[in-house]
């Protein structure tokens, strides 16, 4: 049994930060300790070495670069961002050349475009494997579509390897998203149309629900919202609504619990010692979709780890992803079956890529 983590910011954080995901969390804290980044993003909480001590074996990797017109960061430093669909496409393809190179250099990872590289990936975890045979596979994840500069040119992108499309994040040429409010553009119709061509993943996380939904009702191929919570923890058009978790599991989809404070308590607040959010809030969350849709079999971790935020702004427990295991414990705690606990930690989402890879 392992663990899926169905959203980490690999590529942008090695850009952006100059994070190395082959270095621990520990030794990007200590090399980042009293600079800019520990200040504006916190304390790191992902690298290989805590994926493999936490069995965390397959990994949605996103190629994810930011709009221009976003707000100045914490810090005061611009982040880098882009202006047009071409800025957009080449930032991207730089985060494609880092995943190779990170392939190419280390022998730990690899990346999974085929069934036969996830069943590759899967064996290194069998049981009675020493810790050095373990892999860590990476599925590549375009978060927010505008780096597919028309929705034909997804072929490009899906022989490059990329296998799940979120067409927002905030505002894209596909669709509305988080604090921009809009529905799927003509363009990002045409889009799914495509990427049914290919079978593509489907990931709704930050699409509004009117998109959301129109988007469930449309695509046929598998769906899942790799990081949203339900806005019952947090009233919020980040987070999903009772309406869109139905209607994702109706499609037999997937959504992966984020460990993000502030989408798992409204009322939390970082600058306050006092707000905590209590490691077995994750569990609530969990035990909340599993009970919304009569179902254990549509809801995983998709944890977004140092995807702005660091391991102070994550529940009480989870210092890094090698904690992530602990899930399961709390979850076997909580009388959830062993089968059903393993769906959870990884066959869900391991369901969806069988569903979608070639």
């Amino acid at each position: 049994m392992i663990v899926v983590d169905a959203h980490q910011d690999i590529a942008y954080n090695a850009f952006q930060y100059g994070r190395d995901f082959v270095e621990s969390a520990w030794e990007k804290r200590r090399r980042e300790a009293g600079t800019a980044v520990a200040a504006e993003t916190g304390l790191a909480s992902m690298g290989l070495p805590e994926a493999i001590l936490g069995r965390v074996g397959v990994i949605f990797a996103t190629l994810f670069v930011e709009p221009e017109n976003m707000p100045m960061s914490s810090s005061g430093e611009k982040r880098c961002g882009y202006n047009t669909p071409r800025q957009a496409y080449e930032q991207a393809l730089r985060q494609w050349d880092y995943y190779q190179r990170l392939v190419d250099s280390d022998e730990r990872v690899r990346l999974i475009g085929t069934q036969k590289d996830l069943d590759a990936v899967l064996a290194t975890w069998e049981p009675g494997r020493d810790l050095r045979d373990h892999r860590v596979g990476l599925v590549l994840l375009i978060e927010g579509a505008d780096p597919i500069l028309e929705p034909r040119q997804f072929e490009e992108w899906y022989e490059r390897g990329v296998r799940i499309v979120g067409p927002a994040w905030s505002e894209t040429r596909y669709a509305g998203g988080t604090g921009r409010p809009g529905p799927l553009t003509a363009l990002g119709r045409e889009l799914l149309e495509v990427l049914a061509d290919y079978r593509a993943v489907l990931d709704v996380s930050h699409m509004t629900e009117e998109g959301c939904l129109e988007a469930l009702d449309r695509y046929d191929g598998p769906v899942i919202a790799s990081h949203s919570n339900p806005t019952k923890f947090w009233d919020h058009h980040r987070n999903l609504t009772d309406t869109q978790i139905r209607r994702l599991a109706e499609r037999s989809g997937v959504m992966g619990v984020v460990l993000y404070n502030r989408f798992m308590d409204g009322a939390w607040r970082k600058d306050d010692p006092n707000s905590r959010v209590p490691f077995e809030r994750i569990v609530e969350i969990i035990d909340y979709v599993c009970q919304l849709t009569g179902s254990a079999a549509h809801v995983g971790i998709g944890t977004d780890a140092d995807g702005g935020f660091g391991a102070e702004s994550m529940p009480v427990g989870i210092d890094t992803v090698a904690d992530l295991w602990t899930i399961g414990d709390a979850l076997a705690r909580r009388g959830y079956a062993p089968e059903h606990v393993a769906d959870i930690l990884s066959g869900n989402f391991l369901r969806i890529l069988r569903q979608a890879l070639p």
